[in-house]
């Protein structure tokens, strides 16, 4: 039987966006059941206009024999025209899309013509509340939604329950981290020595007692000058000497227009503590190389679609600390009465991000490999676009806190539970595995095959 050809609507997977590394995990792990062509943005790329034929490449590294994969490079978002020609070359059987919608709106303003022939599947990143009812035209126009956090799932079920349908579905997929990229290095290995050559490079030889690390962009709801204001936090708690054993890793652009000027905050507001600024382009090997090093990894973005480094620290055994927001919430592992939140309980819970219910409720339990901050505040954000959603934004003396308390745990015992987050993402019932992830991609997709059928034309449903 011959497989199934994908086009999918994304960031290049060559691309070290996390979508672009995302739909990167995704279509090499199921090419063994789908045929893949891409429509692959960037905000201008070097290779627009041309055709880029993967198969060689994507059959070495799989070791798939009849892998396919081409690449339509695109600047932007493409338009109308441009899917339709790809459409008559290529002749999918689905559209698979996977980002923001709203950098796609022609797509689902031309639903109606697609789903004459093929479905259209959503891979679905949005990771807030309010529910996002100006997002219902592009829920209503998918045949299949997989949403990347269980919160997403609860929105998407709200959003579209005056629609009533048969002929789709709504699920979840969290992102799969690699298991094979992200992992404890041993310490016995030849690998450590290159981790320990890595380690003295990045510090300039300095000896710390406590790294802690963030790996984000610097841009605004990522709050990166709120990290550097909680890691002064903490260090203005400890004595001249111990935090001079500190050190504040981040990986990220240091000066963005989107963000900040970071060496200038830490200049004025931090002087007397180590900041250090990764900002070089990291191979994934590298990337394993900082998740060891460091003591703790923290996230405090203000709203989070899901976390990919955050996930990836937790993968190679690193404790971590979370704002409580939107896909980071999967990340922590959240019982209630020692059940397992799965996200048919969000219909109920909604979300966990709010302090004064959750932060001492003795129902509530967590991962030991995860030390959550409750957002303290919250403001109505928008754009022309997205007209609202909800900044979570969390105190920094909070962080300072959390810090301190995986500070204050003896190393060997941070590292246990550092250990057992990598085996809790590793579970089938979690799912946070490239392995899990692409599984459930093959099966949900099938299934969606098997229920399609074309919509001859785009109606309205009734009140």
């Amino acid at each position: 039987m011959a497989k199934k050809k994908i086009l999918l609507l994304s960031d290049d997977l060559r691309m070290s966006s996390g979508v672009g590394t995302v739909s990167k995990n995704f279509v090499l792990g199921t090419l063994k059941h789908f045929d893949w062509v891409q429509v692959a943005g960037a905000i201008k790329h070097p290779e627009e206009g041309k055709v880029v034929d993967m198969n060689d490449s994507v059959r070495e590294e799989t070791g798939i024999k009849d892998a396919s994969l081409k690449i339509y490079p695109i600047s932007g978002y493409g338009n109308q025209e441009l899917i339709r020609q790809v459409m008559n070359i290529e002749q999918p059987n689905a559209i698979l899309h996977y980002t923001d919608p709203r950098f796609w709106v022609w797509l689902y303003q031309m639903e109606h013509e697609i789903r004459q022939q093929i479905p259209i599947f959503y891979y679905n990143i949005w990771d807030d509340l309010p529910y996002p009812r100006y997002n219902e035209f592009f829920y209503e126009s998918s045949d299949l939604i997989m949403n990347i956090s269980k919160q997403t799932v609860n929105i998407v079920e709200q959003v579209a329950q005056k629609k009533p349908r048969t002929d789709w579905d709504c699920t979840y997929i969290p992102h799969g981290i690699p298991e094979d990229k992200f992992y404890p290095v041993d310490e016995k290995s030849e690998e450590y020595k290159q981790l320990l050559g890595f380690k003295r490079q990045l510090t300039k030889g300095k000896e710390y007692d406590f790294i802690l690390f963030w790996n984000n962009r610097n841009i605004r709801r990522k709050l990166p000058g709120d990290i550097i204001m909680g890691y002064k936090a903490f260090c203005d708690g400890l004595s001249k000497e111990k935090a001079e054993k500190c050190v504040l890793v981040m990986h990220t652009q240091p000066i963005d227009n989107n963000g900040t000027d970071l060496p200038e905050v830490v200049n004025n507001l931090c002087p007397d503590y180590d900041v250090i600024f990764s900002h070089n382009k990291l191979e994934d090997k590298q990337m394993n190389f900082i998740y060891n090093i460091a003591d703790v990894q923290v996230n405090i973005a203000s709203n989070e679609g899901f976390g990919l480094g955050t996930a990836e620290a937790v993968m190679a055994g690193t404790p971590i600390i979370v704002n409580v927001t939107g896909g980071l919430q999967d990340q922590c592992g959240f019982e209630l009465n020692g059940k397992h939140v799965g996200y048919e309980d969000y219909r109920e819970i909604v979300s966990f991000h709010d302090k004064d219910k959750w932060e001492h409720n003795a129902d509530l339990t967590w991962g030991e490999w995860v030390k959550p901050i409750w957002p303290a505040c919250r403001s109505v954000q928008g754009s022309v676009p997205t007209p609202y959603i909800f900044d979570d934004r969390p105190r920094w003396e909070d962080m300072a806190t959390r810090v301190r308390e995986w500070y204050e745990t003896p190393k060997e015992k941070r590292n246990s539970f550092g250990l057992k987050g990598r085996e809790w993402m590793l579970t089938e019932e979690i799912g946070m595995s490239c392995k899990n992830m692409s599984q459930r991609f093959v099966d949900h997709m099938n299934t969606a095959f098997e229920k399609w059928k074309p919509r001859k034309r785009f109606t309205m449903y009734q009140a």
